[in-house]
């Protein structure tokens, strides 16, 4: 017996296929890829912070090295290497890639240039206070745990998470079938949302609107438009639009342009590199020079201007053909009682403040 359009292949063999497809599928969503709506960790990101915890690496103490952590974290429940586990260290440990970082790093951990980070037996690494404030609570059967991978020790299913990290740092993955990106917000403004939807259960999308007014980017920049936040918001998908900041400066009696803040990940040396080529090019006209000045006080690319250049048509043709300006698609999608959904935002916060209640309810 064969199937119908894979004459080649039997029946049986065909059953076995979709079937261990689907086992990968779901592993891959559920146990890599897409966050849980409670916590907002993946589970790699979740070993790490318990392990993290386990070697007492508080605030108030001393670094250790990433080596060290990533070891415990690959030994005792993240069996797939310290190589694969140290990057999602940095990731946390990066001021420019998460709003609010869980992990404080000392050394090396790569720049907004898109320069690497050291090795992992050169950086050293604690928990933040935001990290802290995710693991209160967990010696007081606040949440469930479960079997480590080989069964000699126990590690929590989810955090108890005295910190909204889902919607305030975000979250990007890609699953089988289906992704996830979900853009970082103002903690303010997240609590002040989450305060007034414990107060008023039956309010819209509409009205947490006034409250969380848009993305909040750690490397700054702009959002065109409130459309688009708002139909992401309402739906849990959309595409925002995100620009750069920039300047217009004189110095010695020439104008240049500075640009002091670039669309989230996206490196200034990339923005450099095309403004390069579009001159040689000549696509541009009236730039004489580009200097990247970005170190660790910040983003500064400067675009020397000739002296009969107009500096905002100048800054408009870099607008229109760089990554000056560029879009940022909002799929907001996490694990939801154990299944992957779109959530709306009212049903993120409610997410988690039904968590947090849970987690109080426990707790005393």
């Amino acid at each position: 017996m064969y199937a119908q359009n894979e004459k080649l292949i039997p029946i049986n063999i065909a059953d076995e296929m979709q079937k261990s497809f689907i086992d990968y599928s779901m592993s891959v969503i559920i146990s890599r890829a897409l966050p849980d709506a409670r916590d907002g960790l993946k589970p790699s990101q979740r070993r790490i912070l318990f392990a993290m915890h386990e070697l007492g690496l508080l605030p108030n103490r001393q670094h250790r090295k990433c080596a060290k952590i990533a070891g415990d974290t690959s030994g005792n429940y993240h069996p797939h290497g310290e190589q694969v586990i140290y990057p999602t260290l940095v990731h946390m440990a990066q001021d420019f890639a998460l709003r609010y970082p869980l992990v404080d790093g000392q050394g090396n951990f790569g720049s907004i240039d898109g320069d690497d980070p050291a090795a992992m037996r050169y950086t050293e690494a604690r928990l933040s206070p935001i990290a802290v404030l995710m693991l209160n609570d967990l010696d007081k059967e606040t949440v469930d745990f479960q079997p480590n991978y080989d069964e000699t020790r126990t590690e929590p299913k989810v955090l108890p998470a005295a910190f909204p990290n889902l919607i305030c740092n975000g979250s990007t993955g890609i699953a089988v079938g289906m992704a996830t990106s979900i853009p970082p917000h103002n903690l303010r403004e997240v609590v002040d949302a989450c305060i007034h939807l414990i107060d008023h259960n039956d309010c819209t999308v509409d009205d947490l609107c006034r409250f969380i007014t848009g993305p909040d980017f750690p490397a700054g920049g702009v959002i065109c438009g409130r459309g688009p936040i708002l139909s992401a918001y309402r739906t849990g998908r959309g595409i925002i639009t995100l620009r750069g900041r920039a300047g217009i400066e004189e110095v010695q009696g020439r104008n240049q342009i500075v640009i002091t803040q670039v669309p989230f990940n996206v490196a200034p040396s990339a923005i450099e590199t095309q403004i390069a080529h579009l001159v040689n090019e000549k696509e541009i006209e009236g730039i004489a020079d580009v200097r990247n000045e970005t170190n660790k006080d910040g983003v500064r690319l400067v675009v020397e201007l000739k002296r009969d250049a107009t500096p905002k048509l100048v800054l408009n043709n870099i607008i229109k053909h760089t990554q000056f300006e560029t879009t940022f698609g909002i799929n907001m999608v996490a694990i939801d009682h154990g299944r992957p959904r779109t959530l709306d935002l009212k049903q993120m916060l409610n997410c988690y403040l039904d968590h947090r209640h849970e987690v109080v309810v426990r707790r005393l």
